[in-house]
């Protein structure tokens, strides 16, 4: 339904423009409101909203051209649809109610039903169109700025971008600095080792006659020498110890070096754990039967791992050969050897009844070149744990360490296949 206001001091006119309108706009629905002044047609103005005007530029109170005015203070211009009627041979005041705002004009008298209602009716979808063109305008504006504000959040971001790119590419940059020089300090360690390694193996290889002749030279020396002193047997026997303890120590140095520069060599395979621990067995009988030892296998979880085979045997004959050392003298040893279930590498664990160790004493040091945490034991050197740790974490592997003073000990081997 469309609007019309009538603005006219003529009642007649008005009559005869209702009635020209409503004959014309065939289904459109027109709905009326009438003024006779100036100032009864900005108060109606106001609350009705007319979708068009029809104002007559000659009122009793004001002229056409100040309503117009007002009407523009009370609606923008862009949603103001005001057809001008003026009295003949007024084209001027036609043209200023034009550039003034006004939809479009006609001369009173000079205008039939059909102009009247053609002229409605443009001025309406006229106006309409330039509403609705200025809604658009409006939105796309809109959508411009939010674009333009999006850019703006792009280009900040590009920049943050940039800058942590920068820093990413500075720290790569860094980064191959400290790996370079990791590099660097992992070969000058390896020569180090290889060095100190072969420092070891020689010195080790050099001491290892003159100690034999040694003990050769005091074996003939107590045999055939004659002491008058009574502690002489007491020293000659703490002699024999010192002389047995530093030969065992060397040959123990000289055995770790060995394995340790083997190890890496020997190629992987396929190795059955029943068999590794049957070869360690008999290698340690003469200390199995001497202590009564029982050992105990079960490698039901894990049958066969993936390892070099002498490393591994090397680690199981030192765990369990420190087993039966490190025993309890007051009870008969007890080693359990087993494979555990996992779903990583390959764990083998071994698990005494034996002294035990204080880890809160010298867990620090467990693994260390000539630690020993029982002194009473006067067989142990301190290599045995050394050469275990080594061995492993050269093949990628960790052992760990469970243990109670007097309680036993579990050593639980990561082999890394």
């Amino acid at each position: 339904m469309k609007k019309i206001l009538l603005v006219d001091d003529n009642e007649a006119d008005r009559m005869l423009y209702r009635r020209y309108l409503n004959r014309q706009q065939g289904h459109e629905t027109l709905d009326f409101r009438e003024a006779a002044s100036g100032e009864e047609a900005l108060a109606v103005f106001g609350d009705y909203r007319p979708d068009c005007v029809l104002l007559d530029y000659n009122l009793p109170d004001m002229t056409g051209m100040d309503i117009l005015l007002g009407l523009q203070q009370r609606r923008p211009v862009a949603e103001l649809c005001v057809i001008m009627i003026t009295g003949g041979g007024s084209e001027m005041l036609a043209a200023r109610a034009l550039n003034s705002g006004a939809s479009d004009y006609l001369v009173k008298g000079a205008f039939d039903q059909e102009l009247l209602s053609r002229t409605v009716r443009h001025a309406i979808e006229k106006n309409e169109w330039r509403q609705y063109h200025a809604r658009y305008h409006q939105e796309l504006e809109s959508v411009n700025q939010r674009l333009r504000d999006s850019l703006i959040s792009l280009e900040q971001v590009k920049q943050e971008l940039d800058h942590k790119n920068e820093a990413l590419v500075a720290a790569h940059q860094q980064q191959k600095h400290h790996n370079h020089e990791l590099d660097r300090i992992n070969r000058q360690l390896a020569r180090t080792n290889a060095d100190l390694d072969n420092f070891v193996y020689a010195a080790s290889h050099d001491l290892r006659q003159p100690v034999h002749n040694l003990r050769g030279l005091f074996e003939e020396l107590r045999r055939g020498a004659t002491f008058h002193d009574p502690d002489a047997a007491q020293l000659l026997r703490l002699t024999d110890t010192s002389l047995l303890a530093l030969t065992t120590t060397i040959d123990d140095l000289s055995r770790a070096v060995q394995e340790q520069r083997r190890s890496g060599e020997e190629p992987t395979q396929q190795v059955v754990l029943s068999e590794v621990m049957a070869d360690v067995c008999q290698t340690l009988q003469t200390q199995v039967n001497a202590t009564n030892a029982r050992i105990l296998t079960d490698f039901t979880a894990c049958p066969t791992v993936r390892y070099a085979r002498t490393d591994l045997r090397t680690v199981l004959l030192n765990l369990v050969a420190n087993a039966i050392k490190y025993r309890r003298p007051e009870a008969v040893p007890v080693i359990r050897v087993r494979s555990l279930p996992t779903t990583g590498p390959p764990v083998v664990q071994v698990q005494d009844n034996g002294l035990g160790i204080d880890l809160n004493r010298h867990g620090a040091e467990l693994f260390q070149l000539f630690r020993r945490f029982h002194p009473e034991v006067a067989s142990g050197t301190g290599v045995g744990l050394f050469l275990v740790n080594r061995l492993v974490q050269t093949a990628g592997g960790h052992v760990e360490v469970e243990s109670q003073p007097g309680a036993g000990t579990t050593f639980s081997v990561h082999l890394a296949q």
